[in-house]
């Protein structure tokens, strides 16, 4: 269930090279999981704008963004104290239930941000997570930090260049890793090759998948993904989905 919406901006910082978190205060009762997100309404564009939820609490959500297009620019440019038309409690997060004591969590650029909702809500339920990101460069890097100070957490930074971690890809980085190795289940939200890679690996667990969504609730179809019970939209049956119903 979904809730349409007006929140105040509380604060709009860049936090690193094109990337932005925004704090907003409004009705968070229908955020219900990590991993779900909001679609945001920005004047003067036709479509709204789908941005993963990072964290909320009873009266506050944290969103990070990346600068993509004019839609995003324009996110970028609002102050706080500006107001925004929001549908919230979009989309069917991860499930935290399943058993996993020393689970995987990797985030790939904009897909980092539902798991840090994840993460602490992993490490609540006496969970000691594994965290690799995955950047291009070291000027893209964010969280990194806050990751670290959740209770039991390890992170672990890739980056494609080497200028910060470890050099390459996160699939090379789990590979190279013993203890990244040695994990009971995965949780991962980032761009379709990366899934894709990661999806090879002899792990089972949750895919959060980054598509382009026109209504944002299962409306207009247009975010269909292939699974083994056909097809299924992203913004609504997803953005998660379990690795045994995935089909490429």
């Amino acid at each position: 269930m979904y809730k349409k919406g007006r929140y105040t901006i509380l604060s709009n910082v860049n936090i690193a090279k094109d990337v932005w978190q925004m704090i907003l205060e409004g009705d968070t009762r229908y955020l219900s999981r990590p991993g779900q997100f909001v679609n945001i309404l920005v004047q003067g564009h036709f479509l709204r704008r789908p941005i993963s939820v990072c964290d909320y609490d009873d009266g506050t959500m944290t969103l990070i963004y990346k600068v993509f297009g004019s839609g995003t620019e324009a996110l970028s440019k609002m102050n706080a104290g500006a107001e925004l038309d929001l549908l919230t409690g979009l989309g069917n997060g991860f499930d935290i239930s399943v058993s996993a004591s020393r689970p995987l969590l990797v985030g790939g650029g904009v897909g980092v941000p539902p798991l840090y909702r994840l993460c602490k809500d992993l490490s609540d339920n006496g969970a000691a997570p594994i965290v690799v990101l995955g950047f291009n460069t070291e000027k893209e890097i964010f969280y990194a930090d806050k990751f670290a100070e959740i209770p039991g957490t390890t992170v672990y930074v890739a980056t494609v260049d080497g200028s910060h971690g470890f050099k390459g890809l996160v699939t090379e980085l789990i590979m190279d890793s013993p203890e990244c190795r040695s994990i009971d289940y995965l949780f991962t939200c980032g761009p379709t090759p990366m899934l894709k890679a990661l999806h090879a690996l002899p792990f089972t667990g949750q895919f959060s998948f980054e598509e382009r969504m026109g209504c944002g609730f299962g409306g207009c179809m247009g975010c269909t993904h292939k699974t083994t019970e056909g097809y299924k939209r992203v913004c609504l049956e997803g953005p998660v989905f379990r690795k045994e119903e995935i089909v490429w």
